[in-house]
């Protein structure tokens, strides 16, 4: 009994000194460091320091941004780049009309003169039989006289040169100048209409085929006037075209006339109205109206054409209404010419490109038609290129000196 109560007790004690092996081991291992603490979101963010600055932190106000020095030296003030000033086109003075056809003679004699010097040739011939004279009326027509000019012409210069007898170069070109003026005609009155003596302004429609250089023609013109010392306003009437407009109110800037537009594809008889109206508010002394290319075979434009006129004529007569011809379509501008003169009273002829063709026998044939005179000519690309039409000045260019 005793021996198994001892065996207890050592069996206990061994226990016992086991455990506490156990604890003091597991008391001496470190123990796992606690979790990092959640920051406090209401300090503020602490400044990083570096070197010394560590050990004391100072405490020292802080500096704007202005006072900072940034990299590369003090800032720059950007400034705004300054809006251009749109400047006014400068207004140009053209070229006086007087005598500008005479001035541009030369121009005009080396391309014409193929006329005068073919019938000076053959009316020098020594014996001018009826072959000649079938070569000179061909010469005649080949230059676009026409026909019934051409016979008259031709039946004039035989009966002189039977009288004349013996013929010097100088008698033959005198014979030819005075014949040739005879056709042209030097007692028409070419000047066109523009002081109406009873109001003010005067009115000028200009009329003409698509390519026959209508509103350059009619900006050219206002450049006439102006230095004939008139005041102008443009109406643009040829809704049609949107360059037309600005075609024409650029010809108008350069020499300080006013340009009335309308929107595009309008009614040109609408913008013909307010452009008489603007001349008359502005005291203008003239209104150049340029109007539409029409094509002569589209009835209803022409149609057009004439309402243009009739609105127009609410204000005033029309005082002048110039058709322009391109001279190097010959006898097809005649054709124009016929059409176009049964819409608008026609009173006066442009005849265009004058310079680019030999073919100066239209200006006989188209006045014989129209039984209009040619008013103006256009004598090359240049802005101060369109002149007045002077007989004599013309008839010198064709034959040569």
């Amino acid at each position: 009994m005793e021996t198994i109560i001892l065996a207890v007790v050592i069996a206990v004690v061994v226990l016992g000194a086991l455990g506490g092996l156990i604890v003091g081991t597991r008391r001496r291992k470190s123990l796992p460091p606690p979790p990092p603490k959640a920051p406090d979101i209401t300090a503020p963010p602490a400044e990083p320091h570096v070197g010394e600055e560590a050990e004391t932190p100072r405490d020292e106000p802080r500096r704007t941004i202005e006072e900072v020095d940034l990299p590369g030296g003090p800032p720059v003030a950007v400034e705004e780049p300054p809006v251009p000033a749109v400047e006014a086109p400068e207004i140009e003075i053209p070229e006086p009309t007087a005598g500008r056809l005479v001035r541009l003679r030369t121009r005009l004699s080396r391309s014409q003169n193929a006329l005068g010097k073919g019938l000076l040739t053959l009316l020098s011939r020594e014996h001018l039989d009826d072959d000649t004279w079938e070569e000179i009326e061909d010469t005649l027509l080949t230059a676009d006289v026409g026909v019934q000019p051409t016979q008259e012409l031709v039946e004039g210069l035989r009966e002189r040169v039977k009288v004349l007898g013996t013929r010097t170069p100088e008698e033959l070109r005198g014979l030819l100048r005075e014949e040739l003026l005879k056709l042209v005609g030097t007692d028409v009155d070419r000047t066109v209409k523009t002081e109406p003596a009873d109001r003010r302004p005067g009115i000028v429609m200009v009329v003409g085929v698509n390519g026959t250089g209508k509103t350059t023609t009619t900006g050219k013109l206002a450049r006439v006037l102006v230095a004939d010392g008139r005041t102008v306003v443009l109406g643009a009437a040829d809704t049609f075209r949107a360059a037309a407009a600005d075609q024409l109110q650029t010809w108008g800037e350069r020499v300080g006339a006013y340009t009335v537009r309308g929107p595009e594809a309008g009614d040109p008889a609408s913008v013909a109205f307010d452009a008489v109206k603007e001349g008359k508010e502005m005291g203008v002394d003239v209104v150049l109206i340029d109007t539409a290319g029409r094509l002569h075979t589209k009835t209803g434009l022409m149609d057009e054409l004439g309402k243009v006129k009739r609105v127009v004529e609410k204000h005033a007569p029309l005082d002048e209404v110039l058709l322009v011809l391109d001279a190097t379509t010959g006898q097809n501008g005649l054709v124009q010419a016929r059409v176009f003169a049964e819409v608008v009273d026609i009173t006066g002829i442009v005849l265009t490109k004058l310079d680019g063709t030999a073919k100066g026998g239209i200006v006989v044939a188209v006045q014989r038609e129209l039984g209009v005179p040619v008013k103006l000519i256009g004598l090359g690309e240049g802005a101060d290129d369109l002149a007045p039409f002077e007989p004599e000045a013309f008839v010198d260019a064709l034959i040569g000196d």
